[in-house]
């Protein structure tokens, strides 16, 4: 593992750009961008579409590491270039932004009121290409719907078995088991998963450190027994569905906590902006995330 990156995302001032919308999810980032469905008739034309895109960010003067400690890709953003150079090689070699990828197959079907990962069978080929492309870690999403204590079991489970392959391989493995924010006992889900969280965390060597990426808690600093736990590097929140400006000031009362935020950072981005349009409000939304990081 990168000692720099290591202690970049460590102890850095800053926040995750999570730019890893995957095929499902790809349409509606390109949506949000004002690209149309009709702009692409396949997957290929739509994947070149958003990373035109994602590039386009990545390149802005905005996207900066002063305020950006790393940045999050999907396998197909990790497989293509920026000025002819892998796009996570780009991230750290000329931005200064240490580059993670989304390593999950998406989401299983609902049971016991969560939904798990879908099964990885070519995750160690994925991570041994991950390595070859100068990415530091890896970040899974499951997803919490309710406080069903045997459902919110399995997905701890499954994000620390995965995540410990993923440390095999020498990479850091960023844990994500999202609550998801409408969720009517959302509050009873986070006690479980904290207590579900902390039981895995304690069983892990002293000298072994993962990440966190949590959903933005009902009560505030809710989650500081996980940010002050010795086998956490790192505890970074999604949006999550919250508009940016709630995002935020949510996020500005969880001490210790920084964004990892996707929608919420690309919002008011639109393709037909101006390059001068397009770097001001990527500035703004940039700034503004940062700020909300720093408490």
């Amino acid at each position: 593992m990168n000692k720099e990156q290591f202690e970049r995302m460590g102890s850095g001032k800053g926040f995750i750009a999570a730019l890893d919308q995957s095929g499902g999810s790809t349409p509606k980032a390109l949506l949000q961008y004002g690209v149309e469905e009709d702009r692409y008739t396949n997957e290929e034309e739509m994947y070149i579409l958003v990373h035109e895109m994602r590039t386009r960010i990545i390149k802005s003067p905005a996207f900066s590491s002063n305020y950006i400690l790393g940045a999050i890709l999907f396998e197909n953003t990790m497989d293509r270039k920026i000025d002819g150079i892998y796009t996570g090689e780009y991230l750290w070699k000329q931005k200064g932004i240490v580059p993670f990828l989304k390593v999950d197959q998406g989401l299983a079907e609902l049971q016991d009121g969560v939904q798990i990962m879908k099964p990885m069978p070519g995750l160690i080929d994925l991570l041994g290409r991950a390595k070859e492309r100068d990415i530091f870690g890896t970040k899974m999403r499951s997803v919490i719907k309710e406080a069903n204590p045997t459902g919110i079991r399995k997905v701890v489970e499954q994000q620390f078995e995965v995540g410990k392959q993923i440390l095999a391989m020498d990479l850091m493995p960023i844990i994500e088991p999202e609550v998801d924010i409408f969720s009517s006992d959302k509050q009873e889900s986070e006690r479980i998963l904290k207590e579900e969280l902390l039981k895995h965390l304690s069983a892990l060597d002293e000298n072994t450190k993962v990440m966190l990426k949590l959903s933005l808690p009902t009560e505030d600093d809710y989650y500081k027994e996980l940010v002050d736990h010795p086998n956490v590097l790192r505890v970074v929140a999604l949006s999550g569905g919250y508009e940016r400006k709630e995002a935020n000031e949510k996020l500005a009362r969880n001490h210790g906590i920084i964004a990892s935020f996707s929608r919420a950072l690309a919002e008011s981005l639109i393709a037909d902006q101006t390059d001068q349009d397009f770097n001001q409000l990527l500035s703004s939304s940039i700034e503004s995330i940062y700020k909300a990081s720093l408490t």
